[in-house]
């Protein structure tokens, strides 16, 4: 039996670039949409929020001299392509999705209205929320962890490149110690950098769990959907 019945995915945008720099790996988006189509499969509701970091790295220098507020409307944009390109790719396999951008775009995805979402996800699609929460000085996590409460998702799953939560930044420290469970207000308090301070605030205050694990290890989107104990819960 599956260990969670509806649950959001957050996975950055450098996942999909997979060795390079920046960019789409087209390799890598197949992987991952396979690994999620399986989830899929086992009946559990899936929304997902991908980052643009993968994309925007590539003009980031450039939007050091910008307009915040212009920057991160670059960097929803970034967004959208990568959940088209997500999209796609479960597609590609036979699983029905459907991309909600809060940045209307009608010609590209459909507008984001709650209800909709959560109907689609009932009827087995898997819903790709782009364009972050159409707001400037948001970032993807707390956009992820908005859509998370929207739909009633019962955790949110960041996907990262290391095996959860640690003291200290484990690829730069070979002594970094890894939590198993720990509290939101630890996180906060030891400035982790998990997820921004506004995702994790908003957690807290309505008690949605948080699962931080390692996407790079094969079948980890399966086993945390099942329940089972990986990675770092925050709770």
């Amino acid at each position: 039996m599956p260990g969670y019945r509806r649950v959001l995915l957050k996975l950055s945008g450098e996942v999909l670039a997979g060795g390079a720099s920046f960019g789409i790996d087209a390799e890598r988006v197949k992987s991952l949409a396979r690994e999620v189509a399986d989830v899929a499969a086992a009946g559990i509701e899936i929304g997902i929020v991908v980052g643009g970091g993968n994309i925007f790295r590539g003009v980031a220098a450039g939007a050091l001299k910008m307009d915040r507020v212009t920057a991160d409307h670059m960097g929803m944009l970034a967004t959208v392509i990568n959940s088209l390109a997500l999209s796609d790719a479960l597609e590609q396999i036979g699983i029905p999705t459907r991309v909600m951008s809060a940045i209307e775009m009608h010609q590209v995805a459909e507008p984001y209205i709650r209800r909709r979402a959560i109907r689609h996800m009932e009827k087995g699609r898997i819903v790709i929320f782009a364009a972050g929460t159409s707001n400037p000085y948001f970032s993807t996590d707390t956009a992820a962890t908005l859509r998370a409460l929207e739909i009633k998702a019962e955790v949110i799953a960041k996907a990262t490149r290391v095996d959860g939560v640690f003291d200290k930044d484990p690829l730069k420290y070979p002594d970094a110690v890894q939590y198993r469970e720990i509290t939101y207000l630890e996180v906060l308090s030891k400035a982790l950098g998990v997820m921004d301070a506004t995702a994790v605030a908003m957690c807290r205050d309505n008690k949605l769990p948080i699962i931080v694990f390692n996407l790079t290890t094969t079948g980890n989107i399966m086993r945390m959907s099942m329940g089972e104990s990986i990675g770092t819960l925050i709770k």
